[in-house]
């Protein structure tokens, strides 16, 4: 019996000397999670906007300048489709961002993605999907946040002040990127007219976390300098400077009466 014990200990040293180390996870400056709103609200048009927005933005120089200024000079991205309280999909999964060409890679990728939903608006079950995906990252970061664009209000599924502040105890940084256009084309004026408009829905419902903010496309045309803007303050905000990051627009609003959110 102690012969045989001997022979399975033996066996069992040698093949543990055979496997290497686990990896320490790469350390990166962000992890952010790109969470962008596919519900009807959107048509064609407005859907190839805020894709081609996105994937411009990824690579624009200036954006770059932010990841090399930073200590590790990376960050990881995950990008996510969202719509109705049951309907989210990973477009495309974490991906370190160390310079122009993962940027180029990443954002062919985003703009050649075929939509995945075209539903209601649960902004809740989005924020819990992309917490969930920030827990499951491959990599590390001092820093987590989740970056929500969106013209509507939350209209479907978990309370969205709920998902937002139990995403904040986790000690991610909620941001929201909200897109306006003309009131005349709003087709459901409540869910994208919300009393004081969706700027103000977003900084009362959506973001969270000290420092967080909400940029403002004025239309979806100007989606990708809202955008490139929006990932230079994410990039290039260290953790200490979280309480000093003040509450921003990308574009200035003008009158409610003429142009608001969609």
């Amino acid at each position: 019996m102690m012969r045989i014990f001997r022979c399975v200990m033996a066996s069992a040293t040698l093949l543990a000397s055979q496997i290497p180390l686990a990896r320490a996870a790469e350390q990166t400056d962000l992890l952010l999670v790109l969470a962008m709103d596919v519900s009807r609200s959107m048509d064609r048009a407005k859907f190839l906007l805020q894709r081609q927005g996105y994937a411009g933005a990824i690579s624009n120089p200036q954006v770059l300048n932010a990841i090399e200024s930073g200590p590790h000079q990376k960050i990881a991205l995950c990008f996510i489709d969202w719509s109705g309280p049951f309907e989210q999909k990973v477009v495309i999964d974490w991906t370190i961002i160390d310079g122009p060409a993962a940027a180029s890679r990443f954002g062919g990728l985003v703009a050649d993605a075929p939509r995945s939903f075209y539903n209601s608006t649960s902004i809740g079950a989005a924020i819990n999907f992309a917490t969930a995906r920030l827990a499951r990252a491959p990599f590390e970061a001092e820093r987590h946040a989740i970056d929500v664009s969106g013209d509507g209000t939350n209209n479907a599924g978990p309370d969205v002040q709920s998902s937002r502040d139990q995403a904040v105890a986790k000690g991610i940084l909620v941001n929201g990127l909200v897109i306006l256009t003309d009131i005349d084309l709003a087709p459901n004026p409540r869910h994208t007219i919300p009393p004081g408009g969706i700027e103000k829905y977003y900084r009362d419902n959506v973001i969270g976390g000290a420092g967080s903010f909400v940029m403002v496309a004025e239309d979806y045309n100007s989606f990708g300098r809202a955008m490139v803007k929006k990932l230079i303050a994410e990039i290039a905000t260290r953790p200490e400077q979280h309480r000093l990051v003040p509450k921003v627009a990308a574009t200035k609003a003008v009158s409610q009466g003429r142009r608001t959110a969609k």
